[in-house]
């Protein structure tokens, strides 16, 4: 029997087979949406679709690119952002 908080569509049901040949549910949460630009909407390259426990383990230099405004804009936007100023 699920718990309450599995019973939500947050999370994703997987059937899984054990060793002695019966099969389980598993509830995993479903994937996070691919970040995007915060002018345009475009989808952001280099930053990852990882669950936040996922996201503690990975090295923050990997999280996001480290020019200006990057994890944010596109790459586009920002060159024009960085022409503005």
């Amino acid at each position: 029997m699920p718990t309450r908080a599995q019973r939500s569509g947050h999370y994703r049901k997987t059937k899984v087979r054990l060793p002695g040949g019966s099969t389980e549910t598993h509830y995993t949460p479903h994937r996070p949406k691919q970040a995007t630009c915060g002018t345009c909407g475009a989808k952001l390259h280099g930053v990852p679709r990882a669950l936040p426990a996922e996201i503690k383990r990975i090295a923050k230099s990997s999280l996001r690119p480290t020019r200006a405004y990057g994890g944010t804009l596109c790459s586009k936007c920002s060159r024009e952002a960085l022409k503005a100023l």
